[in-house]
């Protein structure tokens, strides 16, 4: 039983997520100055006036000494409203009770200590050769480098409670309302050199062994060593996430993802997975740290939106589907679309409503729409109802024969073999290259059909066709999708 007035939420990392990224950590002056290495210079070719302070965990206690009203010019205006400062320090550094100059600068004594957590500072590494670090890689297009994306939530999380500020000036956004579990899933970011159990930072049992970027994790930076998680990484995540919802520990799960493809994996839980609990899909524009990050605001509203229970129905089972809760906007699964990359890019596709709710900038919640579509515990997609095995269309010597293809395994889990093998076609008008029926330039699609007919899995084609037609706009491409739907794809 749960005593603890906290929601449980279970975070679970998705691939390729900015969500989850940091801009690169850069050799700050500081250091350069320190070691003798070029500075970073502005425009007129002075160094740069302030260094990046990047989250960092400081490995003794330190007291340093705070000039009293420094956090906002207009603090010593109203200078009589306050408590005396711990004391003054001169010119010659010493801190005394009493002012013993009109320089002496009144200050506030702070002692910081390691268990404290993360304090923004001055970035000191340098590369192995003496070098200064510039961004991720050892130099431009090198194989070698660091990676800026999480390994699972943890960090992130961590980060947002403790240097977010809300909008009653306070810290611990997160942690004060909920506890939050972290599972890699399929994360954007990997231990290549492999991780002892007792290091671990998600719930995962066992020592890590060394991974492989595109098996194991996939992110998109370093660009030219960038990886996309194939089909096995779906069925992964799927099962995952039904374990996570099953497992009776949490009242939601958070799944966040790269910005362009939160929507896709959204989509596919909200018929997949069997769960009367809510699942929140997040992603942002610009990585943690950069000006203006969207996305430690996108997962405290996630958080807020587990809690709150605006969720439920009578029976306390998630009425709204699978949400993806962006710019305080709650989208419906089903019709959430990317369409810009800059904060606020996402709108309903559906043309018919999608916008499920609002979250206020002071964190009321309130729905506005219900979908009617069948999701979840509701869907007659749900993992938990579908075969252990179908039938898919496969050319054999004698013609199109149908074999058995296994959907889940003995546990009632997924098969990455399952999934289907689907090709998205979209043509443009004037799309064929003479009058008549040639079907000659089309071998893209012929060679298409011919090796989803090979395969002996479920296959299919999604077109982007006329409406109210439903046809390409090309009557010769037409004609192969309709040879493909009565060869069984």
């Amino acid at each position: 039983m749960n005593k603890s007035n906290k929601t449980r939420i279970g975070h679970l990392a998705g691939p390729t997520a900015t969500i989850q990224n940091t801009p690169p950590l850069v050799t700050s002056n500081k250091a350069r100055a320190k070691r003798g290495l070029p500075l970073l210079k502005d425009a007129d070719g002075a160094p740069l006036r302030h260094d990046a302070l990047r989250p960092q965990r400081l490995a003794a206690a330190v007291k340093v000494y705070v000039e009293q009203f420094s956090a906002h010019p207009l603090e010593s205006d109203v200078a009589e409203l306050y408590g005396p400062p711990d004391g003054y320090i001169g010119a010659d550094g010493v801190l005394r009770e009493q002012r013993q100059s009109a320089s002496d600068k009144p200050v506030y004594e702070i002692e910081l200590k390691p268990d404290d957590g993360l304090y923004p500072l001055p970035y000191m590494a340098t590369q192995a050769d003496g070098s200064a670090w510039e961004e991720e890689c050892t130099a431009p297009g090198a194989l070698t480098g660091r990676q800026g994306f999480f390994p699972d939530g943890s960090r992130s999380f961590e980060e947002i409670d403790r240097l977010s500020i809300g909008v009653e000036g306070t810290a611990s956004l997160l942690s004060s309302i909920a506890t939050v579990d972290f599972y890699r899933g399929v994360p954007p970011g990997g231990y290549t050199k492999g991780l002892p159990a007792h290091l671990r930072s998600d719930k995962g049992e066992g020592d890590i062994p060394a991974e492989v970027r595109g098996t194991h994790f996939f992110g998109y930076k370093p660009y030219h060593l960038a990886v996309g998680p194939p089909r096995p990484a779906l069925a992964k995540a799927t099962n995952d996430m039904q374990a996570l919802v099953s497992s009776g520990d949490y009242d939601g799960v958070i799944w966040t993802q790269g910005s362009p493809q939160v929507e896709e994996s959204a989509y596919w839980f909200n018929l997949l997975i069997d769960t009367t609990l809510p699942i929140c899909g997040n992603a942002a524009q610009r990585p943690q740290g950069q000006i203006s990050a969207d996305g430690p605001a996108n997962i405290l509203d996630s958080v807020r939106y587990i809690r709150s229970r605006v969720w439920a129905d009578e029976q306390g089972h998630n009425r709204c589907g699978v949400v993806v809760i962006q710019e305080q906007q709650l989208f419906a699964a089903r019709e959430v679309a990317k369409v810009d990359a800059r904060p606020g890019g996402y709108v309903a596709a559906g043309g018919h409503g999608g916008i499920v709710g609002n979250i206020s900038h002071t964190g009321r919640i309130a729905l506005t729409y219900l979908p009617v579509f069948k999701h979840t515990h509701r869907s007659d997609l749900k993992i938990t109802t579908l075969p252990n095995a179908v039938k898919a269309a496969k050319k054999g010597p004698h013609g199109i024969e149908m074999v058995e293809v296994a959907v889940k395994d003995r546990n009632g889990k997924l098969l990455a073999d399952a999934i289907p093998v689907v090709t998205i076609s979209a043509d443009g008008s004037y799309s064929a290259m003479s009058y008549g029926h040639d079907s000659a330039p089309e071998i893209d699609l012929i060679a298409s059909i011919e090796h989803k007919l090979s395969l002996g899995l479920l296959t299919g084609f999604v077109i982007q066709g006329l409406v109210p037609y439903g046809r390409t706009p090309s009557h010769t491409r037409n004609k192969l999708m309709l040879k493909a739907a009565f060869s069984g794809i």
